[in-house]
């Protein structure tokens, strides 16, 4: 019976030991395991089972992107001005077996190395370079952190500068400059919106000018053309009226020939009209010849007539 009892108790302190011997490696992990004090290997994602009292793990590794946020580090520019800056580096374990026995404190000496890279490079560059090559710091520190930290099984993969903060007073000089720098652009704009506002309405006015010019003209066409239908009017109406005048004196020739009018008549129509002259304005009346030895005939006439 205590026979049994033993075999029971082995047997459950064997499913025991075996139970607290299973590990199972959850995803984005690798467990690093030792035998005897010794590497052994490194256990992946899945089901494991190591020897009790043998084997241990350790170390419990996750292989996810970390990201490491320094403290403001004091750098001093080439040009002799102290300021502080503070960085963030993104990492990625890649090698269990070499973050486990390549460097102790790993993070310690991750931040050590960018606080000395970042003096290095600070201390090569003036102050406004480094106030505008932030990239350009970024991608030196990230390929220097990234070479160094190869052998303890670290990937580097970026490295962000995210405070740049130079001294008090250094501060107030460069906002000053912003200050004035933002007012000379204001007065720039504004100066060069005046101007095209000039151009804007001189061009407006030329327009305007050659707009009114174009219209003058047009209407003094339009004036002329009237002017010279009107006269092409008055020219063919005159012309009208003399055609009209020579057509009755032709008219009235023809009935005088047909009437035989002799020379008598004729010169003595030539009498009449010589008195409607008389009768005008004029002081001086020159009288031909023809009717001046008439005057006698005349008289002949007229004495016959009564």
């Amino acid at each position: 019976m205590n026979s049994s009892w033993l075999l029971i108790a082995f047997l459950v302190f064997l499913l025991i030991l075996l139970i607290k011997n299973i590990r199972i490696v959850p995803q984005a992990h690798s467990y690093v395991l030792e035998r005897l004090g010794a590497y052994q290997s490194t256990w992946e994602v899945g089901l494991h089972v190591k020897i009790p009292l043998v084997d241990k793990v350790s170390n419990k590794v996750s292989m996810k992107e970390n990201v490491i946020d320094f403290d403001p580090q004091p750098v001093i520019t080439k040009d002799n001005v102290t300021m502080q800056i503070d960085t963030v580096v993104y990492y990625q374990i890649t090698d269990a077996k070499l973050f486990t026995y390549g460097v102790d404190r790993p993070i310690s000496a991750i931040e050590n190395l960018t606080a000395t890279t970042l003096r290095n490079i600070i201390g090569e560059l003036e102050l406004d370079e480094t106030l505008t090559s932030r990239d350009i710091i970024n991608t030196r520190m990230r390929s220097i952190l990234d070479e160094a930290t190869d052998p303890w099984g670290i990937k580097v993969n970026r490295v962000e500068v995210k405070n740049i903060l130079p001294p008090a007073d250094i501060q107030e000089a460069m906002e000053k400059q912003m200050r004035a720098e933002r007012e000379r652009r204001e007065a720039i704009l504004r100066a060069e919106g005046e101007k095209k506002s000039a151009v804007l309405v001189a061009e407006g006015q030329k327009e305007s000018a050659i707009l009114e010019a174009e219209a003058e003209k047009q209407a003094a066409i339009l004036r002329a053309e009237a002017d010279r239908e009107a006269a092409i009017r008055v020219a063919e109406g005159e012309a009208e009226a003399i055609l009209k005048v020579q057509q009755a004196t032709a008219k009235g020739l023809t009935m005088l020939k047909a009437a035989q009018v002799d020379d008598a008549v004729v010169q003595l129509k030539s009498l009449e009209a010589l008195a409607k002259v008389a009768d005008g304005q004029s002081t001086k009346i020159i009288i031909p010849s023809e009717i001046q030895n008439l005057a006698g005939l005349v008289t002949s006439l007229k004495e016959v007539t009564n």
